[in-house]
């Protein structure tokens, strides 16, 4: 990347020569900065708030060198921080965003004690709650919300009344909704009543996707809550409560 102090959008201004030590994609940089996932540090490129060497970069084919160039978001420097894996059992009432335009409450303000910049893998809506991954991994990050990572979810979920078999075989066979049809699910009843509980598992995660199919067959959700991503799991995480992955879930976790 070119040191001098002009504006440009584009790598083409790197003298270095391709004997020297290779450049990086930026938003790869950013990433593994613990900065956000590389989606959203490609959003951050995009919006004009990343800089190498005083130059305000706007394209997502932009490279660095992350040892020689001064790279700063919004002109602060970025650090290489230590990766950081938390299990976080997110309650209704938080949403699930580093900061929000509305003013409400975040998952954030539940990580007492740490001081990493760590963001949230994946959503659960404002009213839903459960088991959420937070880290500043970015590699890892993008690769457990990429909708080829097929990784499975479970959630238990309070519907209004129990649906009729035949509903719930239309939902798990791969349900139409929105003008497209989603992929199979496994629904199991977990509690029988009169509003039951059952136990929904997606390997996708479109928005709100539990609320909306349920809610189109008339059998609207009450309650929601994520029990299981991928290999984690904990019933004894109280809602609002966090731990550091263990080693073992870490490393099962890194090889899905």
């Amino acid at each position: 990347m070119n040191p001098k102090p002009q504006r440009s959008s584009s790598s083409k201004s790197s003298p270095r020569k391709a004997s020297q030590d290779p450049l990086e994609r930026l938003q790869k940089i950013l990433a593994h900065a613990g900065i956000a996932s590389r989606r959203a540090c490609e959003e951050l490129i995009l919006e004009g708030r990343v800089q190498v060497n005083g130059v305000t970069v706007t394209e997502l084919g932009a490279k660095a060198d992350p040892r020689r160039d001064e790279i700063t978001v919004d002109l602060q420097p970025i650090h290489k921080e230590a990766p950081i894996y938390l299990l976080l059992n997110k309650p209704k009432g938080y949403v699930t965003t580093v900061k929000d335009e509305e003013g409400r409450p975040t998952v954030m303000a539940l990580l007492h004690g740490i001081s990493s910049r760590v963001y949230p893998v994946g959503r659960l809506d404002f009213q839903s709650e459960g088991l959420l991954l937070m880290t500043n991994d970015g590699e890892l990050a993008q690769r457990l919300t990429s909708p080829d990572s097929h990784i499975p979810k479970v959630y238990l979920v309070k519907v209004h009344r129990m649906p009729k078999p035949e509903t719930l075989e239309e939902l798990r066979s791969g349900f139409r909704l929105e003008g497209r049809r989603l992929k199979p699910c496994g629904i199991e009843i977990h509690e029988r009543q009169e509003n039951p509980w059952l136990k929904v598992t997606l390997t996708e995660g479109k928005n709100q996707q539990i609320r909306k199919m349920f809610a189109a067959v008339g059998h609207p959700v009450h309650k929601l809550r994520r029990v299981q991503f991928g290999p984690l799991e904990d019933p004894y995480l109280k809602p609002g409560e966090w731990r550091h992955l263990r080693p073992q879930e870490l490393t099962t976790l890194k090889h899905l």
